[in-house]
C-alpha cells in the first residue's frame, strides 16, 4: 500500500507521520500548486518527498491530475518545504505586482497597457502574467479567450487570503527553527498585510484581493458595485 498525503503542512509534521507507517506500506507527501483552475483542467503540479521507490508508485497517480510531478528529495517532507518555498515567493510577488499596479494606475498608466508591457519585461511573474489582481486587466488563455481570473470575479475563488496566510505561517516558523535561522524580511512584512487583511473580514477573498488593498479601496460595498481598476 502507498500513502499519497496533498496537504500542506508542517514538514516536520510529514516526517512525524512517515515514522507511523506500518512496515507493508509506503507513504510520500505531495502538496500540490496550481490552484483551482488547474485541478479542474488536470495541469495541476505535485511536489512530492519521500523515498524514490515510493515516489515510483505513486507517480502515475499523479499524472492523471498533474502535468508537473516532482521529486523533490528522499527525505519525508521535502514536497512540503518546496511547497512553502513556492508559496512565500508567490506571497511576495502578488504584494509586488499590486504595489505596482496601483502606482502605474495613479500615476496615469492604463492598468491594461501596464501589464502588457511588465508581461513581457523584466518584472514578469505568474501573479502578473497569469493571475493578474487588477479588475482593469485582462488575460487571455491559449485560445486567446479572457481568462477567467478572481480578480474578475469580485476576488471569489481562487486561493483565499486565509490559506495563504496558513502557508506563509509554514515558511516563516521554519525560517525561525533554531537550527535553521533563514532571514525573511520580505515574507514577514506581507505576512502583516494578509494577516491584516483578513482582520478586516476578507480572508475568505482570493489572495489577489491584495491589490484592493493596497489600492485603499477595500471598503468598497459587494452588494452594489464591483471592484474596479
Amino acid at each position: 500500500a502507498i500513502l499519497i498525503d496533498s496537504s500542506t503542512v508542517n514538514y516536520l509534521t510529514s516526517r512525524n507521520l512517515a515514522t507511523m507507517v506500518p512496515s507493508n506500506a509506503s507513504i510520500i507527501d505531495a502538496p500540490v500548486s496550481g490552484g483551482i483552475t488547474a485541478a479542474a483542467a488536470g495541469t495541476l503540479t505535485f511536489m512530492c518527498g519521500g523515498k524514490e521507490s515510493a515516489f515510483k508508485r505513486a507517480e502515475a497517480v499523479l499524472k492523471l491530475m498533474g502535468i508537473n510531478v516532482f521529486h523533490c528529495g528522499s527525505d519525508d517532507g521535502m514536497g512540503q518545504i518546496t511547497k512553502i518555498c513556492n508559496n512565500l515567493i508567490l506571497g511576495i510577488s502578488m504584494g509586488a505586482v499590486s504595489e505596482g499596479m496601483n502606482l502605474g494606475i495613479k500615476l496615469g498608466m492604463d492598468p491594461q497597457k501596464l501589464a502588457d508591457i511588465v508581461n513581457v519585461s523584466s518584472g514578469r511573474c505568474w501573479s502578473s502574467d497569469q493571475y493578474n489582481p487588477c479588475p482593469g486587466v485582462t488575460l487571455l488563455d491559449d485560445k486567446g479567450q479572457p481568462k477567467g481570473i478572481p480578480s474578475k470575479n469580485n476576488y471569489q475563488g481562487g486561493f483565499v487570503v486565509d490559506l495563504m496566510r496558513k502557508d506563509l505561517d509554514l515558511a516563516l516558523n521554519a525560517a525561525k527553527n533554531k537550527d535553521i535561522q533563514a532571514n525573511t524580511p520580505l515574507g514577514s512584512a506581507v505576512s502583516q498585510l494578509y494577516d491584516m487583511i483578513a482582520q478586516r473580514g476578507y480572508g475568505n477573498k482570493d489572495f489577489g484581493f491584495m491589490y484592493q488593498f493596497i489600492k485603499g479601496t477595500e471598503n468598497l460595498g459587494e452588494d452594489t458595485k464591483s471592484y474596479g481598476a
